[in-house]
C-alpha cells in the first residue's frame, strides 16, 4: 500500500466521481482508476459501489475512509513539524475565511515580511470552515461569527463598529448618531440570507426591536454602497466610507452594533511556528 494511493483515495471519496477526482489531482483518468483497483485489491475488498458510470463510497469505504484521513492528517502535521525545524521563515499556513475584505492588508504585510512562508488560503461559509478545521484540513479561519466547539480555540483580533449608511438628503443625514429604531420605516439593502455579515446585521436589527422591509440582497459591501448611493435605501455597513463616498455612516447609539472579527484553530492539531507567527502579527497590525 503506498502513499500515493491513500491520496487519491481520499480524493475519489470527496468527489465520488473519477472525471472529478482526476481533474482535481491533474492526473489522467484511466491511471487514477487503474490506482484505485490496486488499492481494492491489495484490500481484499471493494471500497466503492459502482452503477455504470456512478460510483457510491461503500460500508468498506466508509471505515476506510476514517483511517485514511487520520493517517494522512498525522502525516501532513509531521511535515509541518519538520519545516519548523527549519524555522518560522519555513513554515505553511492553511487559512479558510469567509471574506477577504478586511485581511487583505495584513495579509499582504505578513507576506512581505515572510516570504518563505507558504501560504494556502480557501474561501468558506461558516458552516464549512469548521468542518475544514476539525480535518484538519485548514490550520487557521478568519471568521466575524463565533466558532463555537469545545476543541476550537480563538483570538479577536480586530474589532469594527456598524453603523447606518444613509443617501445624501436623507432625513436622517447630518445627525451626529441615531438609534437604530428610528430607521424602522426604511426600505434597507442588505446581504443575502445566510451571508455572515448579515446574519450578524439581523442579530442587531433583532435587538432594536425592528423588522425591516429588505429591498435589495446583494452578496458585497461594494454593490450595498452603489446602491445606498443612489437612494435606494439605507444599510448596516463597516466603515466601508471614505472622504468622496456618496454616502454618510450614522454611528448606531442603540443597540451596540459591532463586529468581532476572530482568528480561530484546532487546539488539540499540530499548528506550524508560521501560523502561530501570523495569529500574534494580525493581532498587532490591527491593534
Amino acid at each position: 500500500m503506498e502513499l500515493l494511493q491513500l491520496q487519491y483515495f481520499r480524493t475519489v471519496a470527496k468527489w465520488e466521481h473519477m472525471t472529478k477526482a482526476a481533474q482535481d489531482l491533474r492526473i489522467a483518468q484511466p491511471a487514477l482508476s487503474k490506482t484505485i483497483s490496486r488499492l481494492e485489491k491489495d484490500l481484499g475488498v471493494p471500497l466503492f459501489d459502482r452503477e455504470g458510470r456512478k460510483i457510491r463510497l461503500n460500508a468498506f469505504g466508509r471505515a476506510f475512509l476514517n483511517k485514511v484521513e487520520a493517517a494522512l492528517t498525522l502525516l501532513e502535521e509531521g511535515q509541518r513539524e519538520v519545516a519548523d525545524l527549519a524555522g518560522a521563515e519555513h513554515g505553511s499556513i492553511h487559512l479558510a475565511t469567509p471574506t477577504l475584505d478586511r485581511l487583505s492588508e495584513p495579509l499582504n504585510a505578513f507576506v512581505a515580511l515572510h516570504p518563505n512562508v507558504h501560504f494556502r488560503i480557501t474561501q468558506a461559509s461558516m458552516g464549512e470552515m469548521a468542518r475544514l478545521i476539525e480535518s484538519g484540513e485548514v490550520d487557521l479561519c478568519f471568521t466575524p461569527l463565533p466558532m463555537d466547539r469545545p476543541d476550537f480555540s480563538s483570538t479577536s483580533v480586530l474589532y469594527e463598529d456598524v453603523y447606518l449608511a444613509v443617501p445624501p438628503g436623507h432625513r436622517l443625514s447630518g445627525r451626529p448618531s441615531v438609534r437604530l429604531d428610528e430607521a424602522a420605516n426604511e426600505p434597507f439593502i442588505g446581504y443575502k440570507e445566510g451571508f455572515h455579515f448579515q446574519i450578524m446585521n439581523e442579530d442587531f436589527l433583532r435587538a432594536a426591536g425592528i423588522a425591516p422591509n429588505f429591498i435589495c440582497r446583494v452578496d458585497d459591501a461594494a454593490s450595498i454602497a452603489k446602491l445606498v448611493s443612489s437612494g435606494l435605501g439605507v444599510a448596516l455597513v463597516g466603515n466601508c466610507g471614505g472622504p468622496n463616498a456618496a454616502f454618510q455612516l450614522l454611528p448606531i447609539e442603540y443597540p451596540v452594533c459591532r463586529r468581532h472579527f476572530k482568528i480561530a484553530w484546532h487546539n488539540k492539531r499540530y499548528l506550524s511556528k508560521a501560523a502561530r507567527n501570523f495569529i500574534d502579527y494580525v493581532g498587532r497590525y490591527f491593534s
